[in-house]
């Protein structure tokens, strides 16, 4: 019902501190008298700004609920789902732009509810990082129940594809790094986040893909039923459940980027588009995805293996931690942006390096200094893991630390450069002291050297940057 006098409008103008006196005394001066009426004023603020479209439309109808929440103002409604609301918001004291998420009022009276948005607000607070959208403040307002957080100026994916149709190879590798980085960060703090999809990344202005709502983020499994009735994770547990995958099971969400970075690359979703809530809980949906290039056979090879590994249906078969998935996806980035130039430009420019190492503490001081010097570095502690990598996207240099290989590492080291020759890629192996003995069966080639201890990193490097033919420093 619509305001019946111009001052009851005025009034709760003033009171909501939707406008300032100033604004509303500017806006009547300009109507003059005979044309003050409420319709007249709510769109002469409009026209100059001082009210949204949003905000003058549910006070045509005389609605001010929802127009403020604490000391933020609603803008604009940003997005909408079965469970909340997200707005566009401004605090009423000093304007800076902020995000709202709204419980939607059909579950404030539900406790289950309630619980799950307030955890959601809770452990977004615990959640810092620069590819996670920050929640800053839980909070009510009479009976409404919302979460603010950074408002990020941009979109989400769901919404830049609609314009965008498709992303470059290397465009959709830098987002998708982006997305893999936050899910690493929550997964060392102890949380999955159970929900990923397109309209769950938003994309900066400044081109930073950002990670948002973590409403089921290693949710109790007692809270299954609510999931199912706000419509959210179907995905999820339908996956999982035919899979033989363990509850909150990390590596669902890797599955789930898998099916993001698909649909970035080809603009088609990997599988069908639906609302129907039985065809959601189709296994096949998700087991019977078509191999990418299949799709879009331009999508270079290593990007295709990775989507591809990402969605394997079978866990154990898949991606096991986003910090695995993030190795592979930071060498494709460099041969995608590259693929223009020549390799030996792009060799130089930047380097790959694999490296066997087990012990963790070794493994950080190993990726720290390789980092530094410009190499993109990946990690692993088992030799027949990283020999693995050796195709179809070979390293520029292969570095084998003793320890991690005992005994057997003559028949290691030989069969390394055998594979290591066929793939153009140089070999460095780095005895142990209780190894060393081994020196003499081991032979140096013209792109595989043995060092003994003690060795150092800067030894390593030196070895590596000799094979290749390149300047050391």
């Amino acid at each position: 019902m619509s305001f019946s006098r111009l001052q009851d409008l005025q009034d709760a103008l003033l009171q909501q501190k939707l406008v300032t006196p100033q604004q509303l005394a500017e806006c009547r001066a300009a109507l003059g008298h005979g044309n003050a009426g409420c319709e007249a004023l709510l769109k002469s603020l409009e026209s100059r700004g001082y009210l949204t479209p949003y905000q003058s439309g549910k006070l045509a109808r005389g609605e001010t609920d929802g127009l403020r929440l604490g000391p933020y103002k609603l803008l604009y409604r940003n997005a909408s789902g079965s469970f909340a609301r997200v707005f566009r918001a401004c605090s009423v004291e000093d304007g800076t732009m902020i995000g709202v998420k709204v419980l939607r009022q059909r579950y404030a009276s539900d406790p289950r509810a309630v619980q799950l948005f307030r955890r959601e607000g809770e452990l977004g607070k615990r959640l810092v990082h620069k590819n996670i959208v920050p929640i800053h403040e839980v909070g009510t307002s009479g009976d409404l129940h919302y979460l603010t957080m950074e408002f990020v100026e941009g979109g989400n994916f769901r919404d830049f594809l609609k314009i965008r149709h498709k992303f470059s190879p290397e465009e959709a590798t830098r987002y998708v790094i982006d997305m893999a980085e936050g899910l690493e960060y929550a997964l060392a703090q102890g949380f999955t986040h159970r929900d990923l999809k397109l309209s769950n990344v938003l994309l900066s202005a400044q081109g930073v893909a950002k990670l948002v709502d973590f409403g089921l983020a290693g949710a109790d499994p007692s809270s299954g039923a609510l999931e199912e009735e706000v419509d959210r994770a179907i995905e999820y547990a339908t996956l999982e459940r035919n899979s033989g995958a363990p509850d909150n099971d990390p590596r669902s969400d890797l599955y789930f980027l898998g099916a993001i970075y698909f649909e970035l690359l080809t603009g088609v979703p990997p599988y069908p588009p639906t609302r129907v809530l039985a065809e959601r809980k189709q296994f096949s949906r998700y087991r019977d995805v078509r191999p990418i290039r299949s799709v879009d056979p331009t999508i270079p090879g290593p990007i295709a293996e990775i989507v591809n590994r990402l969605m394997h249906v079978n866990p154990n078969e898949r991606y096991q931690s986003p910090t695995e998935v993030l190795a592979d996806l930071r060498m494709a980035i460099g041969q995608s942006s590259s693929s223009s130039s020549s390799p030996e430009s792009t060799e130089a420019a930047q380097p790959t390096l694999i490296c066997v190492e087990a012990r963790p503490k070794q493994q950080d001081s190993l990726r720290e200094y390789f980092n530094s010097r410009g190499y993109r570095v990946l990690i692993l502690g088992s030799v027949e893991r990283a020999a693995q990598r050796l195709s179809p996207t070979p390293p520029t240099a292969f570095v084998v630390m003793g320890d991690a290989v005992g005994e057997d590492v003559v028949d290691v080291y030989n069969t390394l450069k055998m594979r290591c020759q066929k793939a153009r890629t140089v070999l460095v192996l780095a005895l142990s002291r209780k190894l060393n003995g081994y020196r003499e069966k081991l032979q140096d080639t013209d792109f595989s050297r043995v060092l003994t201890q003690p060795v150092t990193l800067r030894d390593i490097r030196v070895a590596i940057e000799e094979l290749r033919g390149v300047d050391t420093v």
